[in-house]
């Protein structure tokens, strides 16, 4: 088998031979740390959301000024606009779903 410099190693495949290995990364996370930094109502996490789109949407908004001014270039012009198109497509889908949850249970019979 090739052992990547072209030529052939004797010891054929899964040969790993003066290669060290990397010793896999694995941390558990403490939990009361977690527990801490997780919203604990839909409310919160829905206000989080929104914040965050409203300052993704901001910033797409001066990059493209800054795009037109000749301050940005080209291809962070169209990262920022393509982040706040996604995050446009997610809030109006999030929208559609709370209006639509909203009337079927404003149908529901008390």
């Amino acid at each position: 088998m090739l052992d990547g410099v072209g030529k052939v190693s004797p010891h054929g495949l899964g040969s790993a031979q003066g290669l060290a290995q990397p010793a896999p990364v694995v941390t558990t996370p403490n939990p009361a740390a977690v527990a801490e930094t997780l919203p604990t109502d839909f409310g919160t996490v829905l206000g989080r959301m929104t914040l965050e789109a409203i300052s993704t949407l901001k910033q797409g908004e001066e990059v493209a000024v800054a795009g037109v001014r000749g301050q940005a270039t080209t291809q962070q012009v169209v990262e920022a606009v393509m982040a706040s198109e996604q995050t446009l497509q997610a809030s109006i889908a999030i929208r559609d779903k709370v209006v639509s949850a909203y009337l079927e249970i404003s149908r529901m019979t008390i």
